[in-house]
C-alpha cells in the first residue's frame, strides 16, 4: 500500500496516470494516509507530513486531500455511526483497505455537497477496484448507495427522477 502511486505497469498504465484529476489523486492519498491510520495509528498530521514527502504528492489537490484527511480521522466515530446501519458485519471485519474507503466515502456524503453522490460513489468504487479485494468494489457500491439514500435523500430522488423522465 506505501508504494501503491508508484507502481506501474504498461506504457497505456503510465498514460492513464498522467490522466488522473487532482482530486482523485488526493482521494488515493487519503486512502493511503486512513490505511496507515487503521493499521498503525498516528495523528492526522504525522500521516500527512508522511504523504507530502512523497514525489507523486505534488499532483495532489492538497485542499481536498487535507480536509478529508483530517476530517476522517477527527469525525471517525461519527462517520462509523454513520455506516454501520449499511453493513452486514462490523467494521472491524472489513479489510482496512474496504473500511477506509467507506470512511473516505461518507466524510464526501456527509460534508462535501458539492460533489454529486454518484460522483463520491463513483470515485469509490474505482478505488477499491484498484486497491481493495477482487469484489470489494461491490461491496463499497452496496454500502455507500445505502448510505446516500439516508444522507443525500432529495439528491438521490431527483436523480431517479431524472433518470425515469429523460
Amino acid at each position: 500500500m506505501n508504494d501503491m502511486l508508484t507502481e506501474t505497469g504498461s506504457a497505456a498504465d503510465n498514460r492513464t496516470e498522467k490522466y488522473k484529476s487532482r482530486r482523485r489523486i488526493a482521494r488515493e492519498f487519503v486512502l493511503q494516509g486512513l490505511y496507515q491510520w487503521r493499521i498503525a495509528g498516528g495523528s492526522a498530521s504525522f500521516i500527512e507530513q508522511q504523504l507530502r514527502e512523497s514525489e507523486e504528492f505534488k499532483h495532489v489537490d492538497e485542499k481536498h486531500f487535507t480536509q478529508v484527511l483530517h476530517g476522517v480521522i477527527e469525525r471517525a466515530e461519527e462517520l462509523e455511526e454513520a455506516i454501520k446501519p449499511s453493513l452486514d458485519r462490523s467494521m472491524k471485519e472489513l479489510s482496512p483497505v474496504e473500511s477506509a474507503i467507506l470512511f473516505l466515502g461518507a466524510y464526501e456524503l456527509m460534508h462535501c455537497p458539492e460533489i454529486p453522490y454518484r460522483a463520491i460513489i463513483n470515485e469509490a468504487i474505482e478505488l477499491a477496484r484498484t486497491f481493495g479485494g477482487s469484489d470489494g468494489h461491490k461491496y463499497v457500491n452496496g454500502v455507500l448507495d445505502k448510505l446516500a439514500v439516508r444522507l443525500r435523500e432529495v439528491e438521490v430522488r431527483e436523480q431517479k427522477t431524472v433518470r425515469k423522465h429523460p
